[in-house]
């Protein structure tokens, strides 16, 4: 990420200029987490948590949840929401790609974060989640597939996400999940494990 990046992120929540928020969490994460009721509740760290609706949304199903955004504003109010909320979230102002996790976590969940960061950033990302992954932990993203060329979000495509994650990943299930109507059969969800050797 380049040095303006958290500048302009924070400059876009100040303006309230952040089309990518929909008032609510990802249709795909609310279809996973309803129908998985056999998933032991962990950690889960969701990277470029926004507003932080993804993140209430795991805390509702007894997660233990960090959301990390690089901008103030966006913690700010996603601490906000928590609290009126009534649920237990840790929100924090951090840099996925640059920082160190205290305690690796059972899962990270991402919703349109790789289509976010500059694509000369996506390897960085990458060791970025087995970083904040303890060893077998599981990454299960939603990912915005697009061939726009300007960004963000920047395009993305599946053979780009296979050859990516595939070699230090274990791909446990992949679909088209339930979406807004703007982005029906462009979201591709993938439930990868880390492998033991990553």
């Amino acid at each position: 990420m380049n040095d303006a990046a958290p500048k302009e992120w924070e400059a876009r929540y100040r303006r309230n200029e952040h089309p990518w928020d929909k008032g609510e969490p990802s249709p795909g994460l609310v279809d996973f987490l309803r129908d998985r009721t056999e998933l032991a509740p962990g950690t889960v760290c969701v990277p470029g948590c926004g507003f932080g609706h993804d993140a209430r949304q795991w805390a509702r199903h007894g997660f233990r949840v960090t959301g990390i955004d690089i901008s103030p504003t966006a913690v700010k109010r996603a601490r906000e929401a928590a609290e009126r909320d009534d649920l237990s979230v840790r929100f924090q102002v951090a840099d996925f790609l640059a920082d160190e996790p205290e305690t690796p976590f059972d899962w990270v969940f991402e919703h349109t974060f790789f289509c976010a960061i500059e694509p000369d950033q996506r390897e960085r990302y990458v060791r970025s989640v087995l970083r904040w992954l303890r060893p077998g932990g599981h990454y299960l993203a939603v990912y915005y597939l697009l061939q726009e060329e300007d960004g963000p979000p920047y395009p993305v495509d599946r053979p780009e996400i296979l050859k990516r994650f595939a070699s230090r990943f274990d791909l446990r299930q992949e679909w088209r999940p339930r979406s807004w109507e703007h982005r029906v059969d462009l979201e591709l969800m993938i439930w990868w494990t880390a492998k033991a050797s990553s």
